[in-house]
């Protein structure tokens, strides 16, 4: 035979291995079946005997092995990016390996570059050394299937990209609905929220339900977590609470429903700062529990003193039933503001690093005594802006201010 027909024949071969290959990827098949494709591709139309390619990961930052026939010796699962060095000038690979592995059956080694980053490594032995191996039609091949996969491993990257959005935008419409469509504004009651959400999802949480002519519930919330986890268990607490407020149940009751059923959808795992007001228009009363969230400040219209709302028990969720439980109470109360709001707003930082803190806050509240909730948030939050001066909020904002009269 003329080394013109063993050159014909070896083109026709490497011709079939490329249409092979090529197809499979126009097919849209799946990775296993592009591999399994690439590697008996490779052993009939390619001199070559003995085949192992490791593929770069781009989330671990090491080389999975893809795959390996005949290769007897003891191969390891994994290569670290640090333990792969390449002499280009010399033609040589070196790694970086524990003494229990061994390549000694694989003596050819073909990189897979993009630019200058290194894809892949094809490690091979032929099975006939007169006939040889055309080393840059195997690296060719080799890169139109790596190639291949990155595409592929692109378009899940996208396609999850897509689920997470879709995912978020569920999440932020359910969050929507659990807030009131409305907040009262009449004679008796006066209500304003300025609510600002990190991201797309917040874990923040505020209500108001007006029971009867007489009677208002109130709270706010601070559920740990973002996305759709944290907007779920809001979801499932607000339904708790309504039902529970509905039942007529007292406080205390309610509250230790609460924390009962977060522990059991959450299994400790997750918890809620929660505070939870009523008010009685008749009674003048005031009755409140607060579950391990940010104090609640009431300030006096006629002597402008203010009192945080601390009385109650620990952040509910953590266990199974809450170690201890208190009702706040305050009597002979009327025409008062009421300011509920989450850590995100103290927890403000400004350009020096200084955090907003509640010192600042109860001090622009007593500077503002019985200003309307509407014109009160107008001028605290140029006031809140001003101090962060663009610096990026870190959590969830919420304010809740009532005016009773």
């Amino acid at each position: 035979m003329t080394t013109e027909t063993v050159k014909y024949q070896r083109k026709e071969l490497e011709l079939k291995a490329l249409l092979e290959i090529t197809q499979a990827i126009n097919e849209n098949k799946t990775e296993n079946v592009l591999l399994n494709i690439f590697k008996f591709t490779c052993l009939v139309h390619l001199n070559i005997k003995s085949l192992l390619l490791y593929v770069f990961n781009e989330q671990e930052q090491f080389f999975d092995r893809k795959i390996s026939h005949q290769v007897k010796g003891n191969l390891p699962e994994h290569i670290q990016r640090e333990d792969v060095q390449e002499n280009k000038t010399q033609g040589k690979l070196s790694l970086t390996l524990s003494g229990e592995y061994s390549f000694s059956e694989v003596n050819i080694y073909v990189p897979v570059y993009h630019k200058d980053k290194m894809l892949a490594i094809l490690f091979l032995s032929t099975k006939d050394k007169e006939k040889g191996l055309d080393l840059d039609f195997t690296q060719a091949l080799a890169n139109i299937l790596v190639v291949a996969l990155e595409n592929k491993r692109f378009a899940r990257k996208q396609l999850e990209q897509e689920r997470l959005r879709k995912e978020l935008e569920i999440a932020s419409n359910v969050q929507r609905m659990l807030f009131p469509a409305t907040l009262p504004s009449h004679d008796h009651l006066k209500a304003k929220v300025t609510y600002f959400p990190h991201s797309t999802v917040g874990g923040d949480y505020y209500d108001l339900i007006q029971a009867s002519e007489n009677e208002v519930y109130f709270c706010v919330a601070d559920v740990s977590g973002k996305g759709m986890p944290a907007s779920l268990l809001m979801s499932n607490f607000q339904a708790a609470l309504r039902t529970l407020l509905r039942s007529g149940s007292n406080l205390k009751a309610i509250v230790e429903q609460l924390n009962f059923t977060t522990f059991e959808n959450t299994k400790g795992e997750r918890f809620i700062t929660f505070f939870l007001g009523h008010y009685n228009y008749k009674e003048e009363k005031l009755s409140y529990i607060n579950a391990g969230h940010n104090p609640p400040v009431i300030c006096l219209d006629k002597d402008g003193s203010l009192e945080v709302l601390e009385a109650g028990t620990t952040i509910l969720g953590a266990f199974e039933s809450l170690p201890f439980l208190e009702e706040g109470e305050r009597k002979e109360l009327k025409n008062f503001m009421l300011h509920l709001y989450t850590d995100g707003l103290t927890e403000t930082f400004n350009p020096e690093g200084e955090e907003f803190g509640e010192d600042r806050f109860l001090d622009y509240i007593k500077s503002h005594p019985g200003e309307n909730p509407e014109a009160f948030h107008d001028g605290f939050f140029e006031y809140l802006h001003t101090f962060s001066a663009g610096v990026p909020k870190k959590d969830d904002i919420t304010l809740l201010s009532l005016q009773f009269n």
